[in-house]
């Protein structure tokens, strides 16, 4: 058997992650991460991490397994956050959740891990494990509604190697009755919300510690304008000037919305919803649509450039001029959709079957075979 530090969160997840562990065979060591202090700018009684800390206390005495804390605080910071700071900034959307998963859990967790003496780490994330003839693959999880294998998108084979996922065969439901049934504290607590090790933030808010506010124009544009679904090629994004559109408000700073955003416009008189079809932190201006099915939200492709390529199962490289058709998920949830990869001298060019919404520069795009995390990439 082996020695397995699991990642104790507080959640349901992690616990009956370490209880399966546990009732295995394994010696199982419950850890918790301490990533976050500032409470200043989370909403009230959403995942403090106090609570969460107790909880896995708790299930780790309850499982009569050793628990012990380590402070990771310096490293989110760095690593995590400030690189939401830097990219909200620069007009992109990050994902911190996914870069908390390389850069954290499955990094300075990790050698933390090792150091303890661990063959492996373990954590609640719904989604599984192969092993082939030609390294490991990661497998969406069993229960659609919970597969979290997009946050998984950007580790790589190494750290694959020291991974469990001891929940990745159950479903939700399933989680919540052997926690029950285990009498562990969890059981019916609620799922965390919001920003990994954060909780649930009012973003403008977060964004306001580093970036300061600054007046700017809202400019709608009209439902008949359709230039970004033109058949250009993907190097030739068209940017939007005010001449495009009519000013009818104005904004706090553009770095403070991202592409799809409905709320926090605060801009009424409308029949429909508007929602911003894409920001320009340079001018500092907002462009807004009229309606979900507004053209200027759809986009029929995304670039992904060479540095940011990132495999996870192990492939032949795609050569200059060669498609592949894969499935694709931009967001987390996202139901899977068939598109097109392209190898160009720049890097992946990703042509989508049919236009997707609120396709966001910062954010990472998995691409799958069947249930296979294949690789991922950074939009650009």
């Amino acid at each position: 058997m082996a020695k397995v530090v699991v990642g104790l969160s507080g959640g349901v997840d992690s616990s009956v992650a370490a209880y399966l562990l546990k009732e295995e065979g394994h010696e199982v060591i419950g850890v918790f991460m301490k990533n976050w202090h500032n409470t200043e700018v989370t909403i009230s009684d959403e995942c403090p991490w106090e609570e969460d800390s107790k909880d896995a206390l708790l299930v780790a005495d309850k499982l009569g397994i050793p628990f012990h804390t380590i402070d990771l605080s310096q490293e989110y910071y760095e690593r995590i956050v400030s690189y939401m700071f830097d990219e909200y900034k620069n007009g992109r959307t990050p994902n911190p959740d996914v870069l908390c998963n390389r850069e954290i859990k499955f990094d300075t967790f990790l050698e933390h891990a090792i150091l303890l003496g661990a063959d492996y780490v373990a954590t609640g994330h719904y989604c599984r494990k192969k092993s082939t003839n030609n390294g490991f693959e990661l497998l969406a999880g069993l229960d659609e509604n919970k597969d979290q294998s997009y946050f998984l998108c950007q580790i790589n084979q190494e750290q694959l190697s020291k991974a469990l996922f001891p929940i990745g065969e159950l479903r939700k439901s399933e989680v919540r009755d052997i926690a029950s049934k285990q009498n562990l504290i969890t059981a019916e607590k609620k799922d965390s919300q919001g920003l990994c090790f954060i909780g649930k933030v009012k973003l403008p808010d977060f964004l306001k510690q580093k970036l300061k506010e600054k007046k700017g124009n809202v400019i709608k544009v009209s439902r008949d304008w359709n230039g970004f679904n033109n058949p250009l090629s993907l190097s030739q994004e068209y940017t939007l000037i005010e001449d495009d559109g009519i000013k009818i408000g104005e904004h706090n700073g553009a770095h403070f919305y991202t592409i799809g955003q409905r709320k926090g416009l605060n801009i009424g008189g409308h029949t429909n919803p508007l929602f911003v079809i894409q920001t320009n932190t340079q001018t500092n201006t907002i462009f807004v649509g009229e309606g979900d099915d507004h053209q200027g939200l759809y986009r029929p492709g995304l670039r992904i450039r060479n540095q940011d390529i990132h495999w996870v199962k192990p492939v032949d490289e795609l050569i200059d001029g060669e498609q592949k058709a894969f499935q694709l998920r931009i967001r987390y949830r996202q139901k899977l959709f068939n598109a097109q990869l392209s190898k160009t001298k720049e890097g992946l060019d990703i042509l989508f079957d049919q236009p997707q919404k609120a396709v966001a520069k910062g954010q990472f795009a998995a691409w799958y075979q069947n249930d296979v995390l294949v690789g991922s990439g950074v939009i650009s």
